[in-house]
C-alpha cells in the first residue's frame, strides 16, 4: 500500500496547556481511521494538523508526493452568495461532474431534497451541514478527513454514508485514506479498520511537571479497539476498576449482540470470550419488568387511535396529517427506540407521551402513577442555574437515589457520570456541551421518573460518556423511550424499535434498524423504478440485444470472482485458526494481511456487481 502522510515526533499546544506531544503516526492507501476521545481532549486539533491548516510546535508532518487533503471542520464557512451547486462544485460545468457515478451517488445520498440552484444562506443548519460534507466528499482529494460527519443526518443518512466510504476506500492502489473524528459507534464499526484514541494530558498542579496528551493506535473498528483497551487494561493491571467494569460490560454487549461486529480476525473471538465469560448480560430484564410493574401498575401510556395535524398551507387540505390512526400501549418496563425520516412525527410522539400535546383525535390514557420526564434536545433549562455548582443542580432535585439496588448520593452519581472532583464543583456556566448534557441526565434521574423519555440524547458526548450512561440505563426500573439517530445506542439500551415511516403509521420493526433500513430502501428502489418506467420507456426499448447481452455477461463474470474470492476468504480463515493452534505469529500476521486484502476486494466486487446488476435490468 502506498503511502501518504506522516506525523513525526509532532508538539501542539494551547497556550501554557501540551496538548499533544511526541505524536508518531502513518497513512497508507486504504486506511481509514476513526479518531476517539473526550471533549477537549485534541481530536480537532490533529484533523488541522494532517489537513495543513495547522502547524506543529514542534515535530514534522510530511506528505507524499503530491498527496491532497480535504478536511470537513465542525464549522461551515460558505461565500454569501453560495448556492448549493457552488458551494459543492464550484465553477465547474455541470457535464464535468454530472457524469461521474460517485458525484451523483453523492448528490442522492445527501442533497436529493435541495434545490442545486437555492442559496446556502437559506438552508438549516443540518442541510448547511450535508452541503458542506458534499463538498468535500466531492473534491479531488486522496485524503478524506472528516470532523463529526455524521452530526446532522438522520439512521439512513449514516447507512449511507457508511456504505459510500467504505466502497470509496477500499484497501486497493490509490484508493485513498479517511480519517474521522466521529461518536457514532455504529459508524465507526461500519467504517473504520483503525482506531486512534487521543489520550487527554493531566495537570496534576503544583510545581509537578504536566502530563501531556498522547495518541494510542489499534487495529479494527470500534469492537476491535474495546476489546484492545480491555485486554490492554486487564494485562496492566490497571487500578481503574470502574472503568475496567464499563469496558468488559461493553465488550460483554458487543459480543453477545448482532453479528460480525468486530473487526478483528477470528483468531481474538476465543479471547474475547474468554474475557467476558463471567460478565452478565448488561441488564437483568426480567427483574426490571417486575420492579416497573410494582412501580406503574399495569398501566402506563396507551395512545388509542390517535391522529395529529399541523396546519399546512401547501397541503391540499391546508393541514399535514403527521399521525394517522396509531395506536400504541407502552407496557411497564418496556424499552422503545423510534427511528424515522425527518418530518415524520418523532418529536410529537414523545409530546403527545409528556402530555404537552393533545391529539387532534383519539385519546390518550395515562396510568395513575405515571411520572414521565424528558430529556429534551436542548439545555436551555439549565441556564438559570449558571451560577450553582454541578454537584449542587444535581443535590437541589435530590440528595439520593436508586441504581441497580444500592442508594446513591448526588455526588456519587455525578462521579459516575464522568464528572472528576474538580469538575463537579464547576459553575453549570462554565461547563461544555457534552457536560450539560450529562448534567441534563443527572438531574431527570435524580427526581426518579418511571418513564424516561430521550430525545436524541446522544449530542455531544464522546463514547467513554455514551458507555457510562447507558450503564446507568441499564438499571433504570421503568419504562424508556428513546428517539435517537445514534443506531448503536438505540441497539444499546433498547429491546425492540418501531418506526414512522412519513405516512403516518407507527410500525414495528421485528428486524430491528436494519429493517428500517431495508424499508426505506425498497421505497425509494419503487419510486425510481416508477420514475423510470414513465420517463425512460422509449429509450428501454430501443437499447439494442448486443447491450444487454453484454451486461449480462459481465453480471455472470462479477458472480464468479465474488464466488473465488469468498472461497479463498474461507481458505484463509482456516488456515489462521491452525496458525492460532500453533501460536505461529508470523504466520498469523502475514495471513492477517491477506484476508484484510481479500476482504477488500470482495467489498469491491460486490460494488461493482449492484452496478451491473441495474445494468442488467434494462
Amino acid at each position: 500500500m502506498a503511502h501518504l502522510l506522516g506525523v513525526e515526533s509532532v508538539r501542539a499546544t494551547v497556550g501554557p496547556r501540551i496538548l499533544l506531544d511526541d505524536v508518531n503516526l502513518g497513512i497508507e492507501d486504504g486506511d481509514r481511521v476513526g479518531v476517539l476521545g473526550p471533549n477537549g481532549a485534541g481530536k480537532s486539533t490533529l484533523l488541522a494538523l494532517l489537513a495543513g491548516t495547522r502547524e506543529p510546535d514542534s515535530g514534522r508532518v510530511t506528505r507524499a508526493g503530491d498527496t491532497r487533503a480535504a478536511l470537513l471542520s465542525q464549522s461551515d464557512r460558505f461565500a454569501p452568495e453560495a448556492t448549493v451547486r457552488t458551494a459543492v462544485h464550484g465553477a465547474a460545468p455541470e457535464h464535468a461532474w454530472a457524469s461521474d457515478p460517485a458525484v451523483r451517488d453523492i448528490h442522492a445520498g445527501l442533497l436529493a431534497d435541495l434545490d442545486l440552484d437555492a442559496p446556502v444562506s437559506s438552508l438549516s443548519g443540518g442541510q448547511r451541514r450535508r452541503v458542506a460534507l458534499a463538498a468535500v466528499l466531492t473534491a479531488d482529494a486522496d485524503l478524506v478527513i472528516l470532523d463529526e460527519p455524521t452530526n446532522h443526518l438522520d439512521v439512513e443518512g449514516v447507512d449511507w454514508l457508511a456504505r459510500h466510504l467504505s466502497a470509496r476506500f477500499s484497501r486497493r492502489r490509490d484508493a485513498g485514506a479517511l480519517v474521522t473524528v466521529t461518536h457514532d459507534r455504529w459508524f465507526l464499526d461500519a467504517v473504520c479498520n483503525h482506531v486512534w484514541e487521543v489520550v487527554p494530558g493531566v495537570d496534576p498542579g503544583g510545581n509537578r511537571p504536566q502530563i501531556p496528551g498522547r495518541v494510542e493506535t489499534y487495529d479494527g473498528g470500534y469492537a476491535a479497539y474495546v476489546l484492545a483497551r480491555a485486554e490492554r487494561a486487564r494485562l496492566a493491571a490497571t487500578a481503574a476498576a470502574k472503568r475496567q467494569n464499563l469496558l468488559r460490560k461493553e465488550l460483554a454487549w458487543l459480543r453477545r449482540g448482532a453479528p460480525a461486529r468486530t473487526s478483528k480476525p477470528r483468531f481474538r473471538i476465543d479471547a474475547a470470550e474468554a474475557l467476558i465469560a463471567d460478565v452478565p448480560p448488561p441488564r437483568d430484564t426480567v427483574e426490571l419488568a417486575a420492579m416497573a410493574t410494582a412501580r406503574l401498575g399495569k398501566k402506563v401510556i396507551d395512545l388509542e387511535d390517535v391522529s395529529v395535524d399541523y396546519p399546512d398551507p401547501a397541503a391540499p387540505t391546508g393541514r399535514r396529517e403527521v399521525l394517522r390512526r396509531v395506536t400504541w400501549r407502552l407496557a411497564p418496563g418496556e424499552r422503545v427506540g423510534v427511528v424515522g425520516v425527518n418530518g415524520a412525527g418523532k418529536t410529537t410522539l414523545l409530546r403527545l407521551l409528556e402530555g404537552t400535546l393533545a391529539p387532534t383525535r383519539g385519546r390518550v390514557v395515562r396510568g395513575q402513577t405515571v411520572a414521565v420526564a424528558t430529556l429534551s434536545q436542548t439545555t436551555h433549562e439549565l441556564d438559570p442555574l449558571a451560577e450553582m455548582r454541578v454537584v449542587d443542580a444535581v443535590a437541589m432535585v435530590g440528595e439520593r437515589t436508586l441504581v441497580a439496588g444500592k442508594e446513591l448520593t448526588a455526588a456519587q452519581l455525578v462521579e459516575r457520570l464522568g464528572f472528576t472532583r474538580s469538575r463537579a464543583w464547576t459553575r453549570v456556566g462554565e461547563i461544555s456541551g457534552g457536560e450539560r448534557r450529562r448534567l441534563q441526565l443527572l438531574r431527570l434521574l435524580m427526581g426518579e421518573p418511571n418513564v424516561l423519555l430521550l430525545d436524541e440524547p446522544t449530542n455531544d458526548l464522546d463514547t467513554d460518556t455514551l458507555a457510562a450512561i447507558e450503564d446507568l440505563l441499564d438499571s433504570f426500573p421503568g419504562t424508556l423511550v428513546v428517539v435517537s439517530h445514534d443506531r448503536y445506542l438505540l441497539e444499546r439500551v433498547t429491546d425492540h424499535q418501531v418506526a414512522l415511516l412519513g405516512d403516518g403509521a407507527l410500525q414495528d420493526l421485528p428486524g430491528g434498524v436494519e429493517q428500517y433500513l431495508q424499508l426505506r430502501r425498497e421505497a425509494s428502489d419503487a419510486a425510481q423504478a416508477a420514475s423510470r418506467q414513465s420517463h425512460s420507456a422509449p429509450a428501454a426499448s430501443a437499447r439494442s440485444g448486443a447491450a444487454l447481452h453484454a451486461a449480462r455477461k459481465e453480471l455472470a463474470r462479477l458472480e464468479r470472482r465474488l464466488e473465488k474470492t469468498t472461497a479463498h476468504i474461507d481458505e484463509l480463515n482456516r488456515q489462521m485458526e491452525l496458525a492460532s493452534a500453533q501460536v505461529d505469529v508470523e504466520q498469523l500476521t502475514e495471513l492477517g494481511r491477506q484476508l484484510a486484502r481479500a476482504e477488500a476486494e470482495r467489498e469491491e466486487l460486490e460494488a461493482q456487481w449492484l452496478q451491473a446488476a441495474e445494468a442488467a435490468e434494462y
